[in-house]
């Protein structure tokens, strides 16, 4: 039984090989002829195959131009090879196009390549045969490997697939563990560095808040690299699939190709960015070189003819500006975007609104500039301009400030300084001294030489009057009931000049009280009648006072409900003004 089934095994497996064999005869008897001819020319030297799925499809032994025989092969096969990775090969789309040089064989638009008479004449085939065999060839190998190739592709890449998932999501799981335990540790490590950010008094950011910023901005980067891995796992992903690797080059492309215009732009750009860094180093050490002059011209140590130590500072300010201004015009062209429609409307923009916004501001500096070398003051210079009377603290471009005698600042537009009119009070602090002056009226009666001794003597009492030039005496009217006088002292400390006059006022007050003499300022029409003197009774010598006063300090105490004699009526000070 058993001998029985081998001998019915035996016979049928034969039968099936001499079918194949029949069948395989009859579709290949085209393939033989050229084949055979083929093999032939095997013994011809310079013979390269043309490989497609490991197999030979054909030999080229003949050059084309430029090409030899092994460039060809080569391409034709390079050419299969990246449309079956692409997987766009498509055996419909092979066509023969012929010109007069060659036929060509087609895939599509792609030349895969061609068939010379060259060739046909090394086959010993026509030509045109020739081509069909090629075509033909192609689409039998590639119909006999492609199911088991895309097999075993599709396993691979869905074992990739599966691959670049895991790996994602260890990734992905890593950075948010990772950086977990990175915020727990910096908490825990450094704990003692987290003391809070004040500014001054106030507390921008507590030691809590402080950390809890850390936390959030950790946990920010974390997303933000979560992201990134995602966006930059999906081009592999779909790279691994022919179908959407197109996706895949552009995801890619968004981050890729910022990345490459930047660079290339950058690496364009540093010619220029050179060129702007040497104007700049250039124009800095002027800078520093103009500074120079102004601090030694300031200081005294560079004396140039008719230019004033205090010109220096505003006068190379401005030429630092000049100077900047031109560095930046050689510059500008170099700057990205120079010269974009967009850039040059901002520019234009900007320049209109400073234009229209800084009138009054460029009245202020011009102003400025006029008083700083109109030399009108100076720092720490006692002055008055407008109403305001105080020392200079502060002179720039745009506005001055003083600080009066009451310790109020005032700031006051350098186009109203130089509109209005401005008195220094400081410029002879060095010289003869500024002249302090003050008017007093003394009657007819007094000699005008005793009332100059008066007063001269009355100001060098004054502390801060100096002695020479000594002071002096003006007579500057002859009114109806007085003489005015006004006596003039110089003095070097004008800074105190509101305390002098007080003192000098003083003065005049127990000088003349003293000698007996009356200041009929305001107007007085005195009766002397035995009315009481304008002079305080401490000043009065006792056998000048009036006989009333005494004749009260006689009378006795307890009258006081008594009514007024008519002499004592008669006796009040009968003095009016006028």
């Amino acid at each position: 039984m058993l001998t029985s089934l081998k001998r019915i095994l035996t016979f049928a497996f034969f039968l099936l090989l001499s079918v194949g064999a029949f069948a395989q005869s009859g579709d290949t008897t085209a393939k033989d002829t050229i084949n055979s001819t083929l093999a032939d020319s095997l013994q011809k030297p310079k013979v390269y195959p043309v490989v497609f799925y490991e197999d030979t499809l054909f030999y080229i032994g003949a050059k084309l131009g430029p090409f030899s025989q092994e460039e060809r092969a080569t391409n034709f096969s390079n050419k299969l090879d990246l449309l079956l990775d692409a997987e766009s090969l498509d055996t419909t789309l092979l066509s023969l196009s012929q010109d007069e040089v060659a036929i060509e064989i087609l895939h599509g638009d792609i030349i895969l390549g061609s068939v010379t008479a060259q060739d046909a004449a090394f086959i010993g085939n026509d030509q045109e045969e020739i081509a069909e065999f090629y075509i033909q060839s192609i689409k039998d190998s590639y119909a006999a490997n492609h199911n088991n190739r895309s097999f075993i592709q599709n396993l691979t890449r869905t074992g990739l697939l599966i691959g670049v998932i895991i790996i994602v999501i260890l990734l992905v799981r890593f950075i948010n563990k990772g950086f977990n335990k990175l915020i727990d540790f910096i908490l825990r490590r450094w704990h003692h560095y987290f003391k809070g950010i004040k500014v001054r008094d106030f507390e921008l950011l507590s030691a809590e808040r402080e950390e809890r910023v850390l936390k959030t901005l950790m946990r920010v980067v974390k997303i933000l690299l979560i992201i990134i891995l995602l966006y930059l796992a999906l081009p592999l992903v779909f790279s691994i699939f022919p179908t959407t690797k197109r996706l895949a080059s552009v995801l890619l492309g968004y981050v890729t190709n910022p990345l490459v215009s930047f660079f290339y732009s950058f690496f364009s750009y540093l010619p220029d960015l050179f060129t702007i860094l040497v104007i700049v180093v250039i124009t800095y050490y002027i800078g520093q070189f103009i500074s120079f002059i102004s601090e030694e011209i300031e200081r005294g140590n560079l004396r140039l003819p008719g230019f004033y130590p205090e010109w220096a500072k505003p006068t190379f300010n401005l030429v630092k500006i000049i100077v900047f201004a031109f560095s930046f015009i050689v510059i500008f062209p170099y700057l990205p975007g120079s010269d974009s429609p967009a850039f040059q409307g901002v520019s234009v923009f900007l320049g209109l609104l400073i234009s229209l916004g800084s009138s009054s501001a460029i009245s202020n500096i011009i102003a400025g500039l006029v008083i700083i070398y109109m030399r009108a003051f100076k720092i720490g210079d006692r002055v008055k301009i407008g109403d305001t009377t105080g020392d200079v603290i502060e002179k720039t471009m745009l506005v001055t400030r003083l600080r009066t005698i009451k310790n109020e600042e005032v700031t006051i537009p350098n186009s109203s300084i130089l509109n209005g009119n401005t008195i220094n009070y400081s410029v002879e602090d060095h010289g003869a001294g500024l002249i302090l002056h003050s008017t007093v009226t003394i009657g007819y009666d007094v000699p005008w030489r005793k009332v100059h001794e008066l007063l001269i003597g009355a100001a060098l009492e004054v502390e801060s009057i100096i002695k020479e030039p000594k002071p002096f005496v003006l007579q500057t009217s002859l009114d109806d009931y007085y003489v005015s006088y006004q006596i003039n002292a110089y003095t070097a400390n004008t800074k105190i000049a509101a305390k002098s006059y007080s003192d000098l006022h003083a003065n005049i007050q127990d000088a003349f009280q003293n000698a007996g003499v009356e200041i009929m300022s305001p107007h007085y029409r005195a009766q002397r009648d035995g009315n009481e003197l304008t002079i305080p009774p401490t000043y009065i010598p006792e056998e000048k006072k009036p006989e009333k006063e005494e004749k009260k300090a006689e009378e006795p105490k307890g009258n006081s409900e008594s009514p007024p004699e008519d002499d004592s009526i008669q006796g009040m000070d009968d003095a009016t003004y006028s």
